[in-house]
């Protein structure tokens, strides 16, 4: 066997030196190593972020088909589905409100649902009732048209005090209890109410409990002359939300809110926050009640969805800045404001705080 093989041919065992790989042998160099590993981690950073960027931006034009020149309340609405809140339209009839709520609705691949509030508006025609089955001899739920993902609650200040709490745990805890059961409401989940700050005849103001339920408070307003004659064009055959297509879908929407967390936000933004809420505190500025905790962390978490929005990671000071009054607008009250009077005196002394308040650097 050995003459065979010849007097070069040594056998080798597989265990020896010198049967392993010459990549193998080679020692690893952990700095060329952690390198290697930090390209490959910026990469997909990269990547991620161009693929965020490009879902938003899909979106705010898809929903611009519909609702021409009004790019910022695009991403206002935006801001609110991002950072898990609702949004309060506070506008004329015929600018553009339920358009607005459809065209989210069918750009993210959701369901949508459009209740009209009335006086005789019962909580059960929103939330559900459980119905008795003979042929089962128990209880059964009936889901309401609250079970959607997209709500447009219109002109929900002419229902009931009592209607409109039964929004109050679906928009605070995404979730309704009927006759001692919860039940999860679908996710993302969305309320985008209505009302009309000229006709307040016959109706119900909100209390501030379930204002402070709202993310945002917004208004669209009439069009520019030359958006409006484009909008003219576009509807004279059909209306641009016939023929609108999803651009995202819902677990694509459930990440972007995740992406939102993750927002980089500076000491000092923070120490920003709390100064203009300190200030609205202050017994001197002439309001009755000032932003609570809750409006402070609601405009953190909007201008961290601003700034996905907007195709960053972190937070800048204009982003607080020019969030503040529709986050923090309706949290305020002017102390000589009658009840259900208007707020224009104590947004005044919002925007006064504002002005004042440092901004940082």
């Amino acid at each position: 066997m050995s003459a065979a093989l010849g007097p070069s041919a040594t056998p080798v065992s597989p265990h020896t030196a010198g049967a392993m790989s010459k990549e193998a042998a080679e020692p690893i160099d952990p700095v060329k190593a952690a390198e290697e590993l930090r390209a490959r981690t910026v990469t997909e950073e990269v990547q991620e972020a161009v693929s965020v960027r490009e879902k938003v931006q899909a979106l705010v034009e898809n929903i611009e088909l519909a609702i021409v020149g009004k790019r910022e309340t695009v991403k206002q609405i935006l801001t609110g589905l991002l950072a898990r809140g609702h949004v309060l339209i506070e506008d004329v009839p015929g600018v553009g409100k339920t358009t607005l709520a459809r065209a989210l609705a069918k750009s993210i691949d959701c369901e949508f649902r459009r209740i009209q509030f009335t006086p005789d508006l019962l909580p059960s025609d929103v939330v559900g009732v459980s119905v008795y089955d003979q042929r089962g001899a128990d209880f059964k739920f009936h889901k309401g048209p609250l079970f959607a993902n997209v709500i447009l609650a219109d002109e929900i200040n002419r229902t009931t005090p009592r209607t409109q709490s039964a929004l109050l745990e679906a928009m605070s805890d995404f979730q309704v209890s009927v006759d001692g059961v919860t039940h999860v409401l679908p996710a993302p989940f969305i309320v985008l109410a209505t009302e009309n700050p000229i006709e307040y005849a016959g109706t119900y103001p909100l209390p501030e409990a379930q204002l402070d339920r709202f993310l945002l408070r917004i208004a669209i307003g009439y069009p520019d002359r030359d958006s409006e004659r484009a909008m003219l064009k576009s509807h004279r055959i059909a209306h641009p939300l016939e023929s609108l297509n999803h651009v995202v879908t819902a677990s694509e929407i459930l990440q972007l809110q995740e992406v939102v967390r993750s927002v980089t936000v500076a000491d000092a933004l923070y120490d920003y926050i709390l100064e203009i809420a300190a200030k609205t505190r202050e017994p001197k500025c002439g309001l009755a009640l000032g932003v609570s905790p809750r409006g402070c962390e609601m405009l953190l978490r909007a201008s961290q969805a601003y700034a996905v929005i907007e195709g960053r990671k972190y937070v800048l000071p204009d982003d607080v800045k020019r969030l503040a009054m529709p986050v923090l607008g309706h949290r305020v009250i002017e102390k000589s404001r009658d009840a259900g009077g208007s707020r224009k005196a104590g947004e005044q002394i919002l925007a006064e705080i504002l002005e004042d308040v440092p901004v940082p650097i």
